[in-house]
């Protein structure tokens, strides 16, 4: 393909195998691990809606929602179309449908981590001023930085994506990588992306290192206020609180920086494609697992809603077995 941007219709998505068992592999892993990631985050998310007792404290769970919906964004926006990819083989993603996924992805992973931030100061809210905890964390507080995140990562990713975008691709419309990711996009271009790296890099630092910043400082307090509980059983319990967030923080951390910070000896195209697995994939289907499996709450609320379930099956199976003569 030659010329500039504008005359590139297609790009071709090249991290796949052209191997036929393993296109199969793709898919029915890339398949497993998409179902099991929408069924557990949209488990969180029916179960703090249903489960009043988890609307008390407010925001904990609130923003536990939010997290499980926008995972279920991010992975939305990369594994459905590498999916078809597998199945029919046909690399081919439209200039459109590039953009839109470089949009969504710069949006959602940047929501994850505003998520992230405003969990740990919620934390440390309620662990350093718990007396005040209801007063600053009611619901329009919360509702207006759930809201904020959203807007602030929209304009973000319009940005990013508009700075993306406006570099020449005339070489070739192949993507080493299974979804339109802006490394990738940088290495296929014919023009200088010096500026594009530079504005891409110094955005992203301003606003990555805020929110870093407001997280180990949230923990930084939280820890010394740890430290200074006279109860063992106290510090425990407090901790505990923390255990879910510090292990999806951390995820999150080592997954990102693996990907965009590692040294460039470490760059292959079987690496990038890992890397790119691990942050794009492994939050999603790991963050419920953490919660519940680190939460007791969301435990006993998950095991009553599965018991309702059941129940309202035995029901069913009971009634229809009662009028069953009738037919």
């Amino acid at each position: 393909i030659t010329g500039n941007q504008s005359s590139v219709t297609e790009f071709l998505l090249m991290g796949f195998s052209n191997d036929h068992v393993t296109q199969c592999l793709h898919f029915v892993m890339f398949l497993f691990i998409y179902l099991a990631a929408m069924a557990g985050n949209l488990l969180i998310i029916i179960v703090v809606i249903l489960n009043h007792q988890l609307h008390t404290p407010i925001p904990m769970y609130f923003f536990l929602a939010n997290l499980s919906l926008v995972d279920i964004c991010s992975i939305s926006t990369t594994l459905p179309k590498s999916i078809a990819v597998s199945l029919t083989n046909n690399k081919g993603i439209s200039f459109g449908g590039c953009v839109t996924q470089v949009f969504f992805m710069v949006t959602f992973v940047g929501s994850e981590l505003a998520l992230l931030t405003i969990m740990a100061y919620d934390r440390y809210v309620a662990i350093c001023n718990p007396l005040q905890y209801k007063m600053i964390m009611n619901w329009n507080a919360c509702i207006q930085m759930a809201a904020a995140s959203w807007i602030c990562n929209l304009i973000h990713a319009v940005v990013e994506t508009g700075i993306t975008f406006r570099i020449n691709f005339c070489d070739s419309n192949m993507i080493g990588q299974y979804f339109c990711d802006i490394p990738q996009l940088q290495k296929i271009s014919c023009t200088d992306i010096k500026v594009n790296q530079i504005l891409i890099l110094v955005l992203g630092f301003f606003l990555d290192s805020f929110c870093f910043a407001l997280i180990f400082a949230s923990y930084g307090y939280i820890f010394s206020t740890i430290i200074k509980m006279p109860s063992v059983q106290s510090r425990h319990k407090v901790f505990s609180t923390c255990t879910p967030h510090l292990t999806v923080f951390s995820v999150f951390i080592i997954t990102a920086v693996f990907s965009y910070m590692r040294p460039k000896s470490l760059s292959s195209s079987t690496v990038d494609l890992l890397s790119a697995v691990f942050y794009t994939i492994l939050p999603p289907i790991l963050n419920p697992i953490i919660y519940s499996l680190r939460n007791k709450d969301i435990q006993k609320a998950v095991l009553k809603l599965l018991q309702k379930g059941f129940n309202y099956v035995e029901l069913f199976f009971q009634v229809k077995c009662d009028y069953w003569p009738l037919f």
